[in-house]
C-alpha cells in the first residue's frame, strides 16, 4: 500500500503529461534565452553601465561560470530535496536576478546579478530533465519527450539572438533581462499550476565535500578559461587557476571514491551509456556555444548587419533546429541510436564547413542562410540522441544528477571551446592583419574557428559510432537491467 502511495505521488496527472511537459520544456526554453540573448546587445549594455573591455566579457561569463559550476550540485539537491521544490525555488531566483540585471546601474551590480541567474539556471535545468525523467519512464513516449527538450534547447538559443536585436533596438538593452524576469515568472506560474507535488528524494546525504570540491574545480576551470581569451594563457592568474581545477579534480575523484553519500556515485555509469552520451556532449558542446558567438560578431561586424537583423537571422535555424528534433525519434526508430548520432554529427560537421567559406564581402542568403539550416538540423537530431544516452539506465533516484551531469558537459564543454577557438580565430587575424585589410583578417580568423569546428564533428562523429557500438556489445554482455529502469535505442 506504502508503495503505491509513493507512486501515485511521483506520477503526474494522466490526463495533461502535454500541458505538464511543455511547462517543464519552458523552464529549459527560458535559461537557453538567457544564455543567448546578451550576445547582439553588449555593446549597448557596456554604453550603458560603463563597462571596460574586460568588464564586458564577464557579462557573458559570470553566468556561464555559475551555472557550469554548479549543475552538479543543482541536480544533486533536486534528487535528495524534491525536484519541484529546487525547480521553483530555481525559478524564482532565476526571474528575481533578471530583473536586479535590468535595472542595474553599475557594472557591479549587473555582473552579480548575472552570477545569481546562473545560480539559478544551475537549479531550474537539471530539476526540470529529471521531472521529464519521470513524466516519461520510458517507450516512445519519452523520445518525443527529449524531441521536444532539443526542439526548445536549440530554439531557445536562436531565439535569444533574435529577441536580444528586437528589444535593444526598440527599447534598450535592459528590456533583455525584464523579458526573460517576464518569462521566468511565466513559467513559474505554470509549473505551480501543472506540475504535481512529488515525494521528496530524502534517502540520502548530500555530500558536501563532494560538492565543493568539484563546484570549486570547475569554476577554476571555466574561470581559467574564459579569462585566458583575454589576458593570454601565459598569464600567470590563468596558469594558477587552470593548475588549482586539475589538483581539485584529482582530489574530486578520490574523495568520491571514498564516499557512500558521492555527489557522482559509480552506479550512474554501470548501466546504458551514460559516460558515451556524456562525452559527446562535451564534444559537441565544445563548438555550440562557439558558433552563436563566431556567427553573431560575423553578421555585425563583416556583414553591417544592426541587431534586429542579425536576430532575424537566427529564425531559420531555429526552424531548423525544431523539424530536427521533432524528427529525432522516427530516424532513431529507423536507423539505430548509434548511427542517428552519427549521421547528424556529419551533416552539422557539413554545414561548420560550408561556414569555413564564408566572406568579407559576402551576404546573408549566399554565406550564412544554408550553413545555418543544415547546423540546424544535425544539431538537434544529435542534441536529443545524446541527451537520451545520457540518462539511458540511469536509476529513479539519479535522474536530477544525470540532469545535472549532461548539462555540466555540454557547458563546460562549450566554454573549453569558446576559450580555444576564439584564441584560433584571434591568433589567426592577428597574422592575416600584416597583409590583410581588417575585414578580411577578422573573416580569416572566424573561416579557421569554423574550419576547425566542423573537424571537431567530424572527430566526434567517427567517436560515436564507435562508443555506442562497444557500450552496446557490453550491454548485450551483461545482464539486462529491469525494464522500468531501461531506455533501449528502440524507444527513442
Amino acid at each position: 500500500m506504502n508503495l503505491k502511495r509513493t507512486q501515485s505521488a511521483l506520477a503526474p496527472p494522466a490526463r495533461r503529461p502535454g500541458a505538464v511537459l511543455a511547462a517543464l520544456a519552458a523552464g529549459q526554453f527560458i535559461i537557453m534565452v538567457a544564455t543567448s540573448i546578451v550576445n547582439v546587445a553588449l555593446p549597448h549594455i557596456r554604453a550603458g553601465v560603463g563597462l571596460s573591455d574586460s568588464g564586458t566579457t564577464w557579462v557573458v561569463n559570470a553566468y556561464s561560470l555559475a551555472f557550469g559550476a554548479l549543475l552538479l550540485a543543482g541536480g544533486r539537491a533536486a534528487d535528495l530535496l524534491g525536484r519541484r521544490r529546487i525547480l521553483i525555488a530555481g525559478l524564482a531566483l532565476f526571474a528575481g536576478s533578471s530583473l536586479a540585471a535590468g535595472l542595474a546601474a553599475s557594472s557591479g551590480v549587473l555582473i552579480a546579478a548575472r552570477t545569481v541567474q546562473g545560480l539559478g539556471a544551475a537549479a531550474i535545468a537539471p530539476a526540470a530533465l529529471a521531472l521529464t525523467m519521470d513524466l516519461f519512464p520510458s517507450g516512445p513516449g519519452r523520445g518525443r519527450a527529449l524531441g521536444v527538450w532539443g526542439a526548445v534547447s536549440g530554439a531557445g538559443g536562436a531565439c535569444g539572438v533574435l529577441l536580444g536585436g528586437v528589444l535593444t533596438q526598440a527599447w534598450g538593452w535592459p528590456w533583455i533581462f525584464h523579458s526573460v524576469a517576464l518569462g521566468a515568472v511565466l513559467v513559474l506560474a505554470a509549473v505551480v499550476v501543472l506540475v504535481p507535488r512529488t515525494a521528496g528524494r530524502k534517502s540520502g546525504r548530500f555530500d558536501l565535500l563532494g560538492t565543493a570540491t568539484v563546484s570549486l574545480a570547475l569554476t577554476c576551470l571555466v574561470w581559467g578559461l574564459t579569462t585566458a581569451r583575454d589576458a593570454g594563457w601565459a598569464d600567470a592568474g590563468v596558469l594558477g587557476a587552470l593548475l588549482g581545477a586539475a589538483v581539485l579534480l584529482g582530489a574530486f575523484v578520490v574523495i568520491e571514491r571514498r564516499r557512500p553519500n558521492a555527489l557522482v556515485p559509480p552506479r550512474l555509469f554501470s548501466a546504458g551509456r551514460v559516460a558515451a552520451g556524456n562525452l559527446l556532449m562535451a564534444l559537441m558542446g565544445s563548438v555550440w556555444i562557439a558558433l552563436f558567438v563566431f556567427l553573431s560578431l560575423y553578421q555585425q561586424q563583416v556583414l553591417g548587419m544592426d541587431p534586429l537583423t542579425t536576430g532575424l537571422g537566427q529564425l531559420p535555424f531555429a526552424v531548423a533546429n525544431m523539424l530536427g528534433s521533432t524528427l529525432a525519434p522516427r530516424i532513431s526508430r529507423r536507423i539505430g541510436a548509434g548511427a542517428t548520432v552519427t549521421a547528424a554529427l556529419l551533416t552539422e560537421a557539413g554545414g561548420m564547413l560550408w561556414l569555413s567559406r564564408i566572406s568579407a564581402h559576402g551576404s546573408y542568403p549566399t554565406d550564412i542562410l544554408g550553413p545555418v539550416t543544415l547546423i540546424g538540423l544535425g544539431l538537434s537530431v544529435a542534441f536529443v540522441q545524446m541527451t537520451a544516452l545520457s540518462v539511458e539506465g540511469v536509476p529513479a533516484q539519479d535522474a536530477g544528477l544525470a540532469g545535472g551531469l549532461v548539462n555540466t558537459t555540454r557547458q563546460v564543454g562549450g566554454v573549453i571551446g569558446l576559450a580555444a577557438l576564439t584564441t584560433l580565430a584571434g591568433s589567426v587575424t592577428a597574422h592575416a592583419s600584416t597583409r590583410l585589410p581588417h575585414l578580411e583578417a577578422v573573416t580569416a580568423g572566424y573561416r579557421t574557428a569554423f574550419g576547425a569546428s566542423a573537424a571537431i564533428l567530424a572527430a566526434t562523429a567517427v567517436l560515436a559510432l564507435l562508443l555506442t557500438r562497444c557500450a552496446g556489445r557490453r550491454r548485450t554482455a551483461t545482464a539486462p537491467a529491469p525494464p522500468a529502469c531501461r531506455l533501449q535505442a528502440s524507444d527513442l
